[in-house]
C-alpha cells in the first residue's frame, strides 16, 4: 500500500450564500485546491463528494457528477451521505483508493447550501439526521439532543454552562484572524452565559450556526508526489469510522460517544500512534457539549475530566493540546456536507505552517480531525503527520 499525502487544499468563505448553489461552492473549493496542489486536472482519477441535504435544500439528487463537472472533470464521482459525517466519509474512502492503488490523484470534499431556506425549513431538514420515527416525529431537533445530552453529561460527571461558554470564547478567538469563519468576533463567558436560552442548558453561543461553504483536498500517491515534486508534507497516516444506535433512547448512555471512541481507536492503531502523540486536533462542535465528548472520545481526557480543559487553558491555542484553532463549527461555521474535509485542510495548513494560527503550533507533527454525524451515530477520525519534505521528492 501507499502512502497518502494532502498535495492540496481548498476553502470557500463559510458563511451566509444563499444566492451560490452548492456545485458553484464547490467549484471554488476544488480548484483552489487543485491550483494549490500544482497537479494538472487531467491527473485526477475520481471525485469523492459529501452532501447532506441537497435533495431537501436544493431539489438536486445525483450531485457526484456535477461535483465534478463544476472542477471540468469528466471522471468516476460518487456522493456521500453520512448527516453531518458525510465529507468525512468522502475522504476516508478517498484514502483508502489512494492506499490500495486504485488511483494516484483523487479530489475529495463536500458541500453544502442551507441559507436559501427559511430558518423553519433548514431546522426541519437537519432533523432528518435524527430517528424519524422515534425522535422526529416526536419533537426532537438537534439543540434538544444535545441539550440531553449535557444535562446527562452535569448530572454524571460534573461540569456546569459556564465551562461550556469557555470552549465558545476560545473558539470565537481562534477563529478571529480565519477569513474561511463566518463568524470573526470575539465573545466574553458574560456573553455566553447571558445569551438566549435554546435548549437548556444550552444557549444561543453554545450552538454553530447555519452555513453555505465547500472544501475540498487533493489526494495523491507518495510515488506521485515524488515524481512530480509536489510540496506535499503532510500524511494521512490514519483513518477510522464507526457507528452507534441512531435513538438516543436505545444508547446505554447518552453522556459518551462511543463510536468516536472506535473510531478514534482505529485510526490511531492504522497509524501507529496514541492519543500522547496528538499536537492539535479539529473536532467536530456543533455544539459546546460535542467539543467536551469528542475529546474524551478521542482519549485526550479521561470520561468526565474534558469539561474544565477550556476553562483550564489546555484545549487553548496557548495551551498544551490547542483544539480547533480553525475556529471549530461553533465559530468558523458548519456547511454539513464540507465540514469532514474542512477540518483536515484546516490541520494540513496548520502542519506546513500557513495558516493564521500556525504559530500557536509550530513543532506540531501529528494532528487528529473528528467528524461526527448526528447525535455522533457516525463518527470518522482522520490521523494526519508532518513528513520530511525529501520524503515526497520536494
Amino acid at each position: 500500500m501507499t502512502d497518502v499525502r494532502v498535495a492540496g487544499v481548498g476553502l470557500t468563505h463559510f458563511g451566509v450564500h444563499p444566492e451560490r448553489t452548492s456545485r458553484d461552492l464547490f467549484g471554488e473549493a476544488g480548484l483552489t485546491a487543485l491550483d494549490d496542489a500544482g497537479v494538472d486536472r487531467a491527473d485526477v482519477e475520481a471525485v469523492h463528494y459529501g452532501n447532506f441535504m441537497g435533495e431537501l435544500s436544493e431539489h438536486q439528487g445525483h450531485q457526484g457528477p456535477l461535483a465534478a463537472e463544476a472542477l471540468g472533470l469528466d471522471v468516476p464521482a460518487t456522493r456521500y451521505e453520512s448527516a453531518c459525517a458525510s465529507s468525512g466519509v468522502a475522504l476516508r474512502q478517498a484514502v483508502r483508493d489512494v492506499r490500495n492503488g486504485e488511483a494516484d490523484v483523487v479530489v475529495a470534499g463536500g458541500a453544502e447550501r442551507m441559507n436559501n431556506l427559511e430558518t423553519a425549513e433548514s431546522t426541519e431538514a437537519l432533523a432528518i439526521a435524527a430517528d424519524d420515527l422515534y425522535e422526529v416525529r416526536a419533537g426532537m431537533t438537534f439543540p434538544g439532543a444535545y441539550a440531553l445530552m449535557a444535562a446527562a453529561y452535569f448530572e454524571q460527571f460534573g461540569g456546569s454552562r459556564e465551562d461550556l461558554a469557555h470552549v465558545a470564547v476560545k473558539n470565537h478567538a481562534n477563529a478571529l484572524g480565519n477569513d474561511h469563519a463566518q463568524y470573526q468576533r470575539e465573545i466574553t463567558v458574560e456573553d455566553a452565559l447571558e445569551s438566549p436560552p435554546v435548549a437548556e442548558p444550552l444557549h444561543l453561543y453554545d450552538a454553530c450556526p447555519v452555513t453555505d461553504g465547500a472544501s475540498a483536498l487533493v489526494l495523491v500517491s507518495e510515488d506521485y508526489a515524488a515524481e512530480h515534486d509536489l510540496d506535499a508534507g503532510v500524511a494521512v497516516t490514519g483513518t477510522g469510522q464507526a457507528g452507534d444506535k441512531m435513538a438516543l433512547q436505545d444508547r446505554d448512555d447518552v453522556a459518551t460517544s462511543p463510536a468516536a471512541t472506535d473510531a478514534a481507536e482505529e485510526a490511531y492503531a492504522d497509524a501507529g500512534v496514541s492519543a500522547d502523540d496528538v499536537d492539535v486536533a479539529e473536532v467536530h462542535d456543533c455544539f459546546t457539549i460535542a467539543e467536551v465528548l469528542a475529546t474524551e472520545s478521542l482519549g485526550f481526557f479521561e470520561t468526565g475530566e474534558g469539561v474544565t480543559a477550556a476553562r483550564e487553558g489546555v484545549t487553548t491555542r496557548d495551551g498544551d493540546l490547542p483544539v480547533n484553532l480553525s475556529g471549530g463549527l461553533k465559530a468558523k461555521g458548519h456547511p454539513v456536507g464540507a465540514t469532514g474535509a474542512s477540518q483536515v485542510a484546516e490541520l494540513t495548513k496548520l502542519l506546513r505552517g500557513d495558516h493564521v494560527n500556525s504559530e500557536y503550533v509550530a513543532d506540531a507533527d501529528t494532528a487528529v480531525a473528528h467528524n461526527a454525524g448526528g447525535t455522533v451515530a457516525s463518527a470518522v477520525v482522520h490521523v494526519l503527520e508532518a513528513v520530511e519534505d525529501e520524503e515526497v521528492g520536494a
